[in-house]
């Protein structure tokens, strides 16, 4: 009998030659790992450093041979590619049968195909036991570098204006007191100074009012009411309590989030061998840091680095800018993005200028569309091959696969969560309060991580990176920040050859 890992390396082989896949040398690593983990029912980690749609076949390829049962998931936007592109092209090649199917539940006790599933539903079944996944099924998850954030959104409990028509119907004769609580609380939430980022911790003032008016209401209300659920949440340690606001229409929705998903996620990952996968998940091989935040055990892990002659960068890092911080940042800012902007008018493809600071992003936009007129978009996405795109590090996450590989991608500052954001305040209180070193464990961390993810894509046609915050060169953390950034070309000044057509 063959290995299957050993069926996945030859036949993975025979179809990226035939198919002329874009280079990347770890495609039969990786599947030889994929496949191991599925055989033996090991769990494993792997790092790609790559984007999705180059390492999908490495995982697919061996999904789709066992001949066992497999669980994949993956979000929505990857789903449809990998249905409309790369499961169809390797079931012919392989001249595999495997069931496909999609869904929120296993389909049946006889299903021995693969199933691609939402990381909601896969999470709601784990985290509550509902039992609508089969235990001890292998699991792919695609985007592990999201995890974290996927479990956080679902454990978080919220309280929408809907929900609080609801708890007027339902309790009609306490309606006075509960519209009382909803008009102070519009008013003490809309009373905060606007920040760029719409949201608000909870004041302890408002904490007790919700608790006082669940006390009152608790006779008529079901333990699942989303009053309730809050309540019980808001009464348990290490939570963010906290308010996003629609200024346009006066409305405020509550949460409370668990600051740690790890307490959460720990009994999850022995009911099933799973193989996380995402370009970058943690700056160690091991991925430490990582699998602290989800519970995770020992596991077999790899990473797999850039190559250094086909997937460098070219960086453009100047010496001696202002930092983010000072008033002669933004004028600094729109020189050096107006003048490369410039030097790539001659060629047809993307720009991308990545700025968090709300009113600056717009003001950017502003400057560049009035020179550069509607090529130039704020967070929109356009997949013109000249587009010039401003935007933040979020949309560019979650739109960078839809776009054309960017020619120039032009850093305003390092993606280091700001404390002015209350949510990471919040953060940076509770490994405060643990007394942990929250700008090792927590900032730099997901700086490294978005930063990694962010220049993926121009690594297949060593396109230019121009990173304009100072700090890299001023501050101790700068070298793991380039260290992430490997392998690269990096230069203080600015090469017109990397902007040629040629290259």
């Amino acid at each position: 009998m063959i290995l299957l890992e050993a069926e996945v390396h030859s036949s993975l082989l025979g179809y990226l030659r035939k198919h002329q896949r874009p280079s990347w040398i770890h495609h039969l690593t990786m599947a030889r790992m994929v496949s191991r983990a599925i055989r033996t029912q090991r769990s494993a980690l792997i790092q790609t450093g790559s984007t999705a749609s180059r390492y999908s076949v490495s995982y697919l390829t061996p999904a789709l041979l066992t001949r066992d049962p497999v669980i994949l998931v993956v979000s929505h936007k990857m789903r449809e590619r990998l249905l409309k592109v790369e499961i169809p092209q390797l079931q012919q090649w392989l001249e595999s049968d495997k069931e496909i199917d999609i869904g929120e539940c296993w389909p049946n006790s006889e299903f021995c195909g693969l199933l691609l599933t939402s990381p909601q539903a896969w999470l709601g079944d784990r985290l509550e036991q509902k039992g609508v996944f089969p235990p001890n099924i292998p699991t792919l998850i695609e985007g592990a570098n999201e995890l974290e954030e996927w479990a956080r959104d679902y454990l978080t409990v919220s309280i929408t204006p809907q929900d609080w028509d609801c708890l007027l119907a339902q309790c009609s004769h306490q309606a006075e007191l509960i519209r009382n609580l909803r008009v102070k609380l519009t008013k003490e939430i809309f009373n905060h100074p606007k920040n760029p980022y719409e949201c608000y911790l909870i004041e302890q003032p408002e904490q007790d009012d919700l608790q006082n008016l669940c006390q009152l209401l608790a006779a008529d209300l079901d333990e699942n009411s989303p009053l309730s659920r809050f309540c019980r949440q808001m009464a348990l340690e290490a939570q963010i309590l906290w308010t996003s606001i629609d200024r346009e229409r006066g409305q405020f929705t509550l949460h409370s989030s668990p600051i740690q998903v790890a307490p959460n996620l720990s009994s999850i990952w022995q009911q099933q061998p799973i193989v996380l996968m995402g370009g970058f998940l943690d700056n160690d091989k091991e991925a430490t840091i990582y699998r602290q935040k989800l519970g995770l055990g020992e596991l077999l892990s790899l990473k797999f680095h850039p190559n250094r002659s086909s997937e460098f960068i070219n960086l453009y890092l100047p010496d001696r800018l202002p930092l983010p911080n000072t008033p002669e940042f933004q004028a600094v800012l729109m020189k050096q993005a107006y003048n490369l902007v410039s030097l790539c008018s001659q060629v047809e493809k993307p720009v991308v200028i990545l700025v968090e600071d709300v009113p600056l992003k717009a003001q950017v936009g502003t400057i560049l569309a009035a020179e550069f007129g509607s090529r130039v978009v704020v967070e929109k996405p356009e997949l013109s091959e000249d587009i010039i795109l401003v935007c933040g590090w979020d949309f560019w996450h979650q739109n960078q696969e839809l776009f054309p590989t960017p020619q120039l991608l032009i850093i305003a500052t390092l993606p280091i969560p700001s404390l002015e954001n209350p949510l990471v305040a919040a953060q940076v209180a509770y490994y405060k309060q643990k007394k942990q070193d929250w700008f090792r464990v927590y900032l730099l961390p997901t700086a490294l991580k978005e930063i990694q993810r962010a220049v993926m894509p121009l690594r297949e046609a060593q396109g230019v990176v121009a990173l304009l915050d100072n700090r890299v060169n001023s501050r101790s953390y700068g070298t793991q920040i380039l260290a992430a950034l490997e392998p690269y070309a990096r230069i203080n000044y600015i090469d017109m050859g990397w902007f040629s057509n040629s290259n």
